[in-house]
């Protein structure tokens, strides 16, 4: 989580507000009241916590279960104030059913995920596009309060599809997530393309949008020719 988000949450959420940390096992928000993880208790923090201690849930508060197994989860509605999930959502397999849970449990909250300027650049974790677990791409549009989930296929992997491996070291820690901040609820959808056409167009909007640093004028003149072939056809 960024340290910003994390900072802003510590300083505005308060004390005696009922926090839940969804996919916090790992590295657990310590502020947190309740932790809902796949992992047991005892193999929570093997990345760390965030924020200052002391652990405030408890082995009682810790539920544990699978995300996603389209049974409801163990709180009642509105019943947390505030409801984090950071660096879990393009993990799972049916990251809707989380986002309608977390409208439900929840009353305001926040979410982070891996950009696409960091999920569609090649090669900073091995020799592929974005992360080797990560099932989704995801766009989030703060402005609206809505977050869409479209799957990461094997077309990341072409060449005009993704982000060269320097990109990477030019991004900012903002740059390679996105986030959302959330009240009173946020709308939520998988997107799908039936027309490759789009798919190509939607891949390749970071790509157009903005140009990598350091790119030699080759990929430039590559980007401008995948504009004429995108408008050709349109």
């Amino acid at each position: 989580m960024l340290e910003a988000s994390a900072q802003r949450i510590l300083d505005t959420v308060p004390s005696d507000a009922l926090v839940l940390d969804v996919g916090g096992g790992v590295k657990p928000f310590n502020r947190a009241d309740w932790i809902m993880d796949a992992l047991p208790y005892e193999e929570r923090s093997s990345q760390g916590s965030i924020g200052p201690g002391p652990e405030r849930f408890t082995r009682q508060t810790w539920a544990r279960r699978d995300f996603c197994d389209r049974e409801p989860w163990p709180f009642a509605d509105d019943q947390f104030d505030f409801a984090l999930c950071s660096h879990t959502l393009e993990d799972v397999r049916d990251p809707i059913w989380m986002c309608s849970e977390l409208n439900r449990v929840a009353k305001a909250g926040y979410i982070e995920v891996p950009s696409r300027l960091e999920e569609q650049t090649y090669g900073f974790q091995g020799p592929w596009t974005g992360w080797s677990h990560h099932r989704w791409l995801i766009d989030v549009d703060q402005a609206r309060s809505a977050i869409t989930f479209v799957h990461k296929s094997g077309v990341v992997e072409r060449a005009d599809s993704h982000f060269p491996a320097e990109f990477w070291k030019t991004l900012s820690t903002e740059d390679r997530v996105s986030t959302l901040w959330w009240e009173g609820g946020f709308a939520f959808e998988e997107r799908l393309f039936w027309d490759f056409v789009e798919f190509d167009e939607w891949l390749r909007e970071p790509l157009l949008a903005r140009e990598p640093a350091g790119s030699s004028p080759g990929d430039a003149a590559r980007r401008r020719g995948l504009r004429g072939l995108l408008r050709g056809r349109g």
